[in-house]
């Protein structure tokens, strides 16, 4: 039984692009690994960007400062 967890920021990704996220990590095992597709699970969890750090800095206070005007 493969279980997969995911892991991204809460920024807008849609339903959409979740169920093809899932769709095909759950092809990918069953082509790849020969995994059941029926006994495969995905779990994505959804952090905000203020929980998110990366080189030192939150993610939020990151983007801000990449974004910002020069």
């Amino acid at each position: 039984m493969p279980f997969v967890h995911v892991r991204i920021t809460r920024d807008g990704t849609s339903q959409a692009q979740k169920r093809q996220l899932v769709r095909e990590i759950t092809d990918t095992l069953e082509r790849v690994l020969g995994k059941q597709p029926d006994l495969t699970h995905i779990v994505i969890d959804e952090i905000d960007t203020d929980n998110w750090g990366h080189g030192g800095e939150l993610v939020t206070e990151r983007r801000a400062r990449e974004t910002a005007p020069r």
